[in-house]
């Protein structure tokens, strides 16, 4: 009997660390730990990483050579630059010829303000690279920063991304030195001298702290017996290496809310949707298209630097969120939560102790207003009114979920505040849920339209303890569909588990050619296979901005191959069509089979849109891919589907996008691509020409047969 596979993830919270371990076969559950988050142990966040570690292998029986998988979310990044817990940074700035000028002064990055009153300190000076430019010169130069208060170095040359040598050689020395160091063209490959020494200063200021509790955590998971490199999780969602991580801390920034996204993408197979991550304080809120989480470009300090994160909105609302009350009527719902205060949730109180309460207010910080409310009974019993226990009261928490608590004592806590409001207990309760969820609605809508997301396919999932606190009343004020995600709880951690790896590689290119995308589709996917992923997982995502003539290629894959034995979970075509007409709102008779591989089905119908309250109606041809096992993958609406073979691939996308094509004020605008290929779904929207397409689609069908089935998949802009 073959050994089991176990992947194990932990995420670094605010409050709690949580760690899962997961089957990496059949994703069950297996176990699940939570340890205080250990921000101000000598050992930092680590010791919490590491004791929820062996918690987890002991009390779930895992042995240590089963782990084939371990990775880590971290806050430590964001808090450093929050906090200003950071390193003085020494900057050498290096530049040949005429352009000695220019980069003197696009080295010298002034000291930066990460958070009110709490600055990135950094020194600065300029070598020319010229004659003279000797290791003497450097190493001099590095001891006057040093002498200044340098605690780390960044080398920062015009074109570094061209020609290395010289940064490299300050790398070099400093390593001999015993100093942490980054040069410029490891952070990015992008041109633009003075944004990527920001990026790279940024990075830098960060090693020190962030090495420590690498190192720390790398030799506790290898006494521990595990085999398994360790991971980390990135700020868009993926995972890196370890050595990446002391290379470039910058990127796991944010990666906590990027560890819950990636739940909804790899656990709860979400394809379109928005994605809310409810804690008890505050909520995080993305999107999801085309599976594919939205990414932007990041900014510290109200600095554009060269980082792409996960587009996450933060709202001061969650499961644990006080309720403020003036003059009779609910202020407010938050930003404070009963934590905060020091308070509990009535919710998951004993009723005996509120048989007869009052209701009470407080200030839980100073300069907080002092209407938020509380409800105090027998022998000091205190509790808070929370999200919670709105919807709890109003019978929106589902039967199995952490956030159901007792009716008996919600019902006694909610008796004076319908007193002070003059209402019933349930007016009461919709009362604070029409304060609290139009925060989520707002952010809902500015993501709706600033992506022009379907509103027809797109649902809202909830994640995190308190995702039933906020979530179904949100849907309900939206009159949207919304699901909570299995084990919502520990959803980030699962996110963790999950996580592919995962790199992007940008470069300034001007028009770029097909040898070009070829090229850069190659590093990347040698970026990711060297940190670990198995060759056939890999995933190749290129996109061409030709504004700023930017060329991207995003890779992922996952660190094994998982053998796929779909004879257990294999759902019927009969009930993948089911599930294709609920999706699509069609009766089952209207849809069709359109397509197929091996893995995956792409099924359609004609569906129509009532326009102008009904006196327009517009046919959409809407289909949904979908795997053997049931799970949507992709889902468009306006498109169309063409079955063919690898060999025939070039006919048939000529075929579609003659046929598809469209022009707008900017010329010749071609339909959004995507390849169905076995198990894999190949997107190729980010390419604007139509020979780019055809070489790029080759390149990822090279290990497919001539005969094997291929889906050509249109989405008409």
């Amino acid at each position: 009997m073959s050994q089991r596979k176990v992947r194990i993830g932990i995420d670094v919270g605010g409050t709690f660390t949580h760690a899962v371990a997961i089957d990496s076969l059949s994703m069950e559950l297996i176990g699940e730990v939570k340890v205080p988050t250990t921000h101000t142990a000598q050992e930092g966040v680590a010791k919490g990483i590491i004791d929820s570690l062996n918690i987890l292998l002991e009390q779930s029986n895992i042995s240590p050579d089963e782990v084939a998988f371990i990775a880590h979310s971290t806050t430590q990044a964001t808090n450093a630059l929050l906090e200003g817990d950071v390193a003085e940074v020494g900057i050498i700035g290096m530049a040949k010829g005429m352009e000695k000028i220019r980069a003197k002064s696009e080295t010298n990055i002034p000291d930066i303000e990460l958070a009110p009153g709490r600055f990135l300190k950094t020194h600065h000076r300029f070598i020319e690279s010229t004659d003279g430019f000797t290791s003497e010169l450097i190493t001099k130069t590095i001891e006057e920063l040093q002498s200044e208060g340098a605690k780390v170095i960044v080398a920062a040359e015009s074109f570094s991304v061209d020609d290395p040598a010289n940064e490299l050689l300050v790398l070099d020395i400093c390593a001999q030195k015993g100093i942490p160091a980054t040069a410029t063209h490891e952070i990015s490959q992008l041109y633009g001298l003075k944004i990527r020494t920001r990026t790279a200063v940024i990075n830098a200021s960060m090693l020190v702290k962030m090495m420590e509790t690498a190192n720390m955590t790398e030799i506790s998971v290898k006494k521990a017996g595990i085999k398994a490199p360790l991971m980390i999780m990135r700020s868009d969602g993926g995972v890196m290496d370890i050595s990446q991580m002391r290379k470039r801390p910058i990127l796991t920034m944010l990666s906590g809310p990027a560890a819950g996204v990636a739940a909804a993408l790899m656990y709860a197979h979400i394809s379109d949707g928005i994605f809310l991550e409810v804690g008890g304080t505050s909520t995080d809120i993305s999107a999801i298209q085309n599976g594919k989480a939205l990414i932007k470009t990041a900014e510290v300090g109200g600095h554009r630097v060269y980082l792409r994160t996960l587009d996450v909105r933060t709202i001061g609302i969650a499961g644990g969120s006080m309720v403020r009350v003036k003059n009779g009527k609910v202020e407010d719902v938050g930003p404070r939560s009963a934590h905060i205060a020091g308070l509990g949730y009535t919710s998951f109180s004993k009723p005996e102790d509120f048989t007869d309460s009052s209701l009470k207010t407080i200030q839980p910080k100073k300069g907080d207003p002092d209407d938020y409310i509380y409800i105090e009974g027998k022998n000091d019993a205190k509790a808070a009114i929370t999200p919670t226990c709105a919807s709890n009261l109003l019978g929106m928490v589902p039967p199995d979920n952490c956030a159901l608590g007792n009716l008996e004592t919600i019902t006694l806590g909610f008796a004076p505040l319908a007193k002070a409001l003059k209402a019933d207990a349930k007016k009461a309760a919709e009362m604070i849920m029409d304060k609290a969820a139009p925060k989520a609605v707002k952010v809902v809508e500015q993501l709706l339209k600033e992506y022009k997301l379907d509103t027809s396919i797109i649902a809202l999932i909830g994640g995190g303890g308190g995702a039933a606190a906020i979530v179904p009343y949100t849907a309900h004020l939206m009159k949207m569909k919304h699901t909570i995600a299995q084990n919502a709880a520990v959803i980030s951690a699962i996110g963790v588990a999950l996580a592919m790896v995962r790199d992007t590689i940008e470069k300034s290119v001007i028009n770029p050619s097909s040898e070009d995308i070829l090229k850069i589709r190659k590093e990347a996917e040698e970026a990711v296979h060297k940190m670990g992923a198995a060759p056939d997982t890999i995933e190749v995502f290129i996109e061409i901005d030709p504004q700023k003539n930017i060329l991207r290629a995003t890779a992922t894959g996952s660190t094994e191959l998982r053998a796929r034995n779909l004879k257990d979970r294999e759902m019927s075509l009969e009930k993948r069509i089911e599930q294709a007409a609920i999706s699509l709102r069609v009766p089952e008779a209207r849809v069709q089979s359109l397509g197929q591989t091996e893995y995956l089905e792409a099924f359609g119908a004609e569906v129509i849109e009532n326009k102008l309250w009904g006196i327009y109606k517009k046919k959409n041809n809407s289909i949904r891919v979908i795997d053997r096992e049931g799970i949507i993958r992709l889902q468009m609406t306006n498109s169309r589907v063409l079955q063919t073979t690898k060999d025939s691939l070039d006919t048939a996308l000529r075929k579609l996008i003659d046929e598809h094509t469209g022009y707008g004020d900017a010329g010749r605008e071609l339909p959004n691509i995507f390849l169905v290929s076995g198990a894999k779904i190949i997107d190729l929207s980010g390419l604007l020409e139509l020979e780019k397409i055809l070489s790029f689609a080759h390149a990822e069908l090279a290990r497919a047969l001539p005969e094997s089935p291929v889906v050509c998949l249109v989405n008409i802009r």
